[in-house]
């Protein structure tokens, strides 16, 4: 198994992979930073773990939605799109601090 080192939120990863999943594994972890970094970026949740928790749900909510046929979206702007975002992380943030302590650590 080849083992790739990859950056996430700017923290490095030594990761393995098998014989010709380089390119998918690049994408995936380019996926997690990308979330990563837009969270943290929007300057709601500092703490490490959460914004890795939140990514993933946010990741693995886009998934469940490429199942389900979605409805023409109706034309946004970039604000109206940076709210709707705002207001969709708002209830996975509160649900997060229920679970998580004011350390970060599950309570």
């Amino acid at each position: 198994m080849k083992q790739l080192e990859v950056q996430i939120m700017g923290q490095s990863y030594l990761l393995g992979c098998p014989e010709g999943g380089e390119q998918r594994l690049l994408e995936a972890v380019e996926r997690v930073d990308t979330a990563m970094c837009k969270i943290r970026d929007a300057g709601k949740v500092k703490a490490r773990d959460r914004i890795a928790v939140l990514a993933a749900l946010n990741l693995a909510f886009d998934v469940a939605d490429r199942s389900v046929p979605a409805p023409a979206p109706a034309p946004a702007s970039s604000s109206s799109s940076a709210a709707g975002e705002d207001a969709r992380l708002r209830p996975l943030i509160e649900r997060l601090d229920r679970v998580l302590g004011d350390d970060g650590h599950l309570i």
